[in-house]
C-alpha cells in the first residue's frame, strides 16, 4: 500500500469510527471544566425581577439579564438570608448563618469570630484543587478590616488568587458627599448637593448652587470648562462620572483651588471609593481616592477589573470570576446617563435624601447594572452583538453563568404586591426571597422555571458540582447544602430541598456590645452598623454621636445602647410618642406550602418601665404565584387564631417546629476549637500563636475565646483546659 493509499484508509476508518461510535471515539478525551461567572447583585429582591414575573408596574428595564434568564433556568424559589454578609458567607462556604456567627452585614465592631474563618473551606480553596485560577471584583464584604486580622488582604486568606474591590469600613458605600468633593458645604457656596454632584441651575429652582457651567477639575491638575447641553445631564454630573470636581461657575486655575484639591479626598456614595488590588501572594495594593479606578463608579469598576482579569487568564485555564457589585445598596446615587437605555426620569434636580425619591433611582441604578453586566459579557466573549441586540447562546461557550440576589429589597424600593414593611432585614418572603438564574453549557432544555426550593447555601454545591468536587466529602464538617446540578440537567428533577431556612441576628461583638439603635418611621433597629449606615437609610441614629435631629434632642453623646431604651428614656422624658422594636434576632423556616417565623426582641415593657426578653411565633402559608404571590403579611398569621389551626395546618406547624429545634441542635460548641476541626490540640495552640503574636497581645481573632476582642493568655488558658477534647456534631439530614 503506498502513502496516499495508507492516508484514505485511515480516514475512512475514522470517519466510520465517528458515526458508528461516537460516544466510545469521545470517551477518551476529557472534557474541559467550564470557566464560572458568579454575579451578585445587592439588595435586589425577586419583587424587582420582570424576568420572574414581577417587577410591579413599572420594572426597571433589564433586557440583558431577561436575555440570559431565557436563555437558562430561573430558580422560582431560592431563599438567601435576609441581609448581605450571612449570604454571602454562605455562598462562599455552605454553611447555615447558625454556624458560622455570621448573622448580619459585618461592621467595625464586629470580632473576627464574626467573619469567614481562614480555616474555613471556601470555594476558591476547592476549586484550586482543579486548577481555577479565583478572583473577586467589587464587594466582599464576608469581613472588615478592623478586627480581621489578614486586614486588606481578607480575601486572600480566604483563598481569592485575586481581589479587587471596595475596603469601606463597615463593608458598604460611603454616604453621599453632598459638599460635591468640596465646592459645596461650609468651606465651599454653603450649597448641598444631595447626589453628591453639582445639578444644573434651572433643576436647583435657586441662586445658590446649581450651574450651567463651570470648570471641572481632574486629579492630576488637568481642567476643562464644560456647559450644559442636555438638561438630564448637567456638567456637574458629567464631571462627577469622569471622576472629576466640578466647580460650579468657576474659570479653570493653577493651582486647583485649596478646598477642591483637599475634596479629591473625599468619599462619594458609589462614586469615590476607597479601593484595594490583592495579588496571588497577599500583596496588597491600597488605591487613593485621588485614582481614576477609585472615582469609578461602582457599576463600572468592578466589570472594568473583571474583563481584564478574565481577558488575560490563558487558554485552557479554568477560572471563576466573582463580579460583586453594590447595587442596589444605599445611599442611592443617580448612575453615569450613560448606562441607561431609553427614556428615564430626569433625577438632575431631585433630592437623594428624600426616600420618596429611591425607587425611582434604585430602577436607574438596577438598569446601569444590566447594562454593565451586558458589557461584561461582551468584552469577555460570552456574548456578542448582532443587528444592535445582544446575542447570548451559552451552549457555544465554556463559561457557566449564575447571578443571585444577597437578599430581599430595601423596603423603600420594594416593588407591589411585596411587603415594604417586611422587606431586607426581616425572614419574610419579601427579605429572603431572592432571584436566581444559571445558564451556560451544562444546561439542558433551557427557558425553564424551577419551583424547587433553593438556599444560598445550595450555590457552594452547585458550583463545585460544576468543577467536579463532592463538596460533602471534601468538607470535613458539617455544610447545609444540598445538589442543584440535577436541575440543570433534568427537567422533570423531583424537588431535592425538602425543607429551608434563613436567619438574622446580631453579629459578636467585644464583651457582648451590639449595634446602636436605628429609627425609621418609627421603628427602631439594630441592624446598621453605625451612624452613616443608619442615615443613609433614612433613619435617625440613637447611639454614640446621635444624629442631629428634634428627636434625639437631649440625648447624651454616649447615645443610648438598645432599641428599648430608648423608650425608657422617652418615659423619663415625659415623651409619649415611643418606638416600636423590630426583632434583633430572627429565623425562617419552610417545606414546600407552610412557613414558620421564630422572633427574638429586647422589647420594651410598659408597665414597669424596662428591658425585657421576648419570643414569638407566627405561621403562614405561602406560594409563589405570579403576578401575586401568598406572602407572610401582617394578616395572614395563621397562629392568630390558634384554636382554629386545621389538622394539616397543625401537622405542618408541628413539623416545622421538630426540623427547627433538630437544625439548632445540630451546633456544635467546640469551646478551645479555632481552626474548625472538631478537636482542641496543639493546631489550636500553634493557631493561638499566630494571632496572639506581639507578646501575647493580639487583637480580635478566631482563637478569642472569651470574646474580649484580644487574643491573649487568657484564650490560651482555654484552650489548655480543654485539650484533647472532640467535639462530634450531631447528623442531620441537609435539606432533603
Amino acid at each position: 500500500m503506498n502513502f496516499t493509499a495508507f492516508v484514505k484508509s485511515i480516514i475512512v476508518v475514522s470517519i466510520a469510527f465517528f458515526y458508528l461510535a461516537p460516544e466510545a471515539a469521545f470517551s477518551a478525551v476529557k472534557p474541559s471544566p467550564p470557566n464560572i461567572l458568579f454575579v451578585i447583585m445587592d439588595d435586589v429582591g425577586i419583587d424587582q425581577m420582570p424576568s420572574f414575573g414581577y417587577g410591579g408596574k413599572s420594572p426597571a428595564s433589564m433586557p440583558v439579564i431577561d436575555e440570559i434568564a431565557r436563555s437558562g433556568i430561573r430558580f422560582r424559589n431560592n431563599w438567601t438570608n435576609p441581609s448581605c454578609s450571612p449570604s454571602r458567607a454562605s455562598f462562599f462556604q455552605g454553611r447555615f448563618p447558625l454556624r458560622s456567627n455570621i448573622l448580619n452585614p459585618i461592621g467595625q465592631n464586629d470580632l473576627a469570630n464574626s467573619m469567614v474563618s481562614p480555616y474555613d473551606v471556601t470555594l476558591p480553596k476547592i476549586l484550586k484543587e482543579r486548577n481555577y485560577q479565583s478572583a473577586l471584583f467589587g464587594k466582599f464584604h464576608m469581613g472588615v478590616q478592623a478586627n480581621n486580622p489578614y486586614g486588606l488582604a481578607m480575601a486572600h486568606s480566604l483563598g481569592f488568587d485575586y481581589f479587587y474591590g471596595w475596603t469601606d469600613e463597615t463593608g458598604d458605600p460611603y454616604p453621599i458627599d453632598t459638599t460635591a468633593g468640596g465646592v459645596g458645604g461650609p468651606h465651599g457656596n454653603g450649597a448641598n448637593y444631595s447626589c453628591g454632584f453639582v445639578p444644573a441651575y434651572d433643576s436647583q429652582k435657586t441662586e445658590l448652587g446649581g450651574a450651567d457651567t463651570g470648570a471641572c477639575y481632574s486629579a492630576n491638575g488637568a481642567c476643562e470648562i464644560l456647559s450644559l447641553n442636555n438638561p438630564m445631564n448637567p456638567p456637574g454630573r458629567i464631571c462627577r462620572d469622569r471622576g472629576g470636581i466640578f466647580d460650579p461657575d468657576g474659570q479653570c486655575k493653577s493651582p486647583i483651588p485649596s478646598n477642591i484639591k483637599t475634596g479629591f479626598d473625599q468619599y462619594n456614595g458609589h462614586f469615590v471609593s476607597p479601593m484595594a488590588i490583592v495579588d496571588a501572594l497577599g500583596h496588597v495594593e491600597e488605591i487613593p481616592p485621588t485614582d481614576i479606578r477609585a472615582r469609578t463608579y461602582r457599576g463600572t469598576s468592578p466589570v472594568d477589573a473583571a474583563v481584564a482579569w478574565i481577558n488575560r487568564q490563558p487558554s485552557g485555564q479554568p477560572w471563576m470570576a466573582t463580579v460583586s457589585f453594590a447595587t442596589d445598596h444605599t445611599p442611592l446615587n443617580p448612575p453615569p446617563l450613560s448606562l441607561l437605555k431609553g427614556p428615564s426620569i430626569n433625577v438632575s434636580g431631585m433630592d437623594c435624601s428624600n426616600p420618596g425619591s429611591w425607587r425611582i433611582l434604585s430602577d436607574q441604578m438596577i438598569e446601569a447594572m444590566d447594562t454593565e453586566i451586558g458589557r461584561l459579557l461582551l468584552q469577555t466573549n460570552i456574548a456578542k452583538m448582532s443587528g444592535g441586540q445582544l446575542v447570548y447562546q451559552p451552549e457555544k461557550t465554556n463559561t457557566m453563568l449564575i447571578i443571585v440576589g444577597d437578599n430581599g429589597s430595601f423596603g423603600y424600593t420594594v416593588k407591589l404586591p411585596f411587603d415594604v414593611g417586611r422587606a431586607k432585614g426581616t425572614p419574610y418572603q419579601t427579605g429572603a426571597w431572592t432571584p436566581l438564574i444559571v445558564s451556560g453549557p451544562l444546561v439542558k432544555h433551557p427557558d425553564r422555571n424551577v419551583g424547587a426550593m433553593t438556599n444560598a447555601v445550595d450555590i457552594f454545591q452547585l458550583i463545585g458540582e460544576m468543577a467536579g468536587v463532592d463538596v460533602h466529602k471534601r468538607v470535613k464538617w458539617r455544610i447545609d447544602s444540598t445538589p442543584m446540578l440535577p436541575y440543570l440537567q433534568k427537567p422533570r428533577q423531583a424537588p431535592i430541598r425538602k425543607w429551608n431556612f434563613t436567619e438574622i441576628g446580631e453579629n459578636l461583638q467585644a464583651n457582648g456590645a451590639v449595634n446602636g439603635p436605628c429609627v425609621t418611621a418609627g421603628s427602631c433597629v439594630s441592624l446598621p452598623p453605625d451612624r452613616d449606615v443608619c442615615e443613609d437609610n433614612g433613619g435617625v441614629w440613637w447611639g454614640k454621636n446621635p444624629s442631629d435631629d428634634p428627636s434625639t434632642a437631649g440625648v447624651p453623646e454616649e447615645g443610648i445602647a438598645r432599641c428599648c431604651e430608648i423608650n425608657i428614656w422617652k418615659t423619663n422624658q415625659g415623651q409619649t410618642d415611643t418606638v416600636s422594636i423590630v426583632p434583633q434576632a430572627a429565623v425562617g423556616i419552610r417545606n414546600s406550602k407552610y412557613k414558620l417565623v421564630r422572633n427574638s426582641v429586647l422589647d420594651w415593657d410598659k408597665d414597669s418601665n424596662s428591658c425585657v426578653e421576648r419570643e414569638w411565633e407566627e405561621f403562614y402559608q405561602i406560594d409563589e404565584k405570579v403576578p401575586v404571590p401568598k406572602l407572610d403579611t401582617a394578616d395572614s398569621d395563621l397562629l392568630a387564631n390558634n384554636d382554629q389551626l386545621t389538622k394539616q395546618q397543625n401537622a405542618n406547624y408541628q413539623a416545622l417546629k421538630l426540623k427547627l429545634k433538630a437544625l439548632q441542635a445540630s451546633v456544635v460548641q467546640c469551646e478551645g476549637d479555632g481552626n474548625l476541626d472538631d478537636v482542641v490540640n496543639q493546631k489550636d495552640l500553634d493557631g493561638w500563636r499566630q494571632f496572639s503574636l506581639p507578646s501575647g497581645k493580639g487583637g480580635s481573632s478566631w482563637f478569642d475565646f472569651n470574646l474580649d476582642g484580644f487574643t491573649n493568655d487568657l484564650d490560651k488558658e482555654i484552650i489548655e483546659s480543654h485539650m484533647g477534647e472532640r467535639c462530634r456534631p450531631v447528623k442531620t439530614s441537609s435539606g432533603r
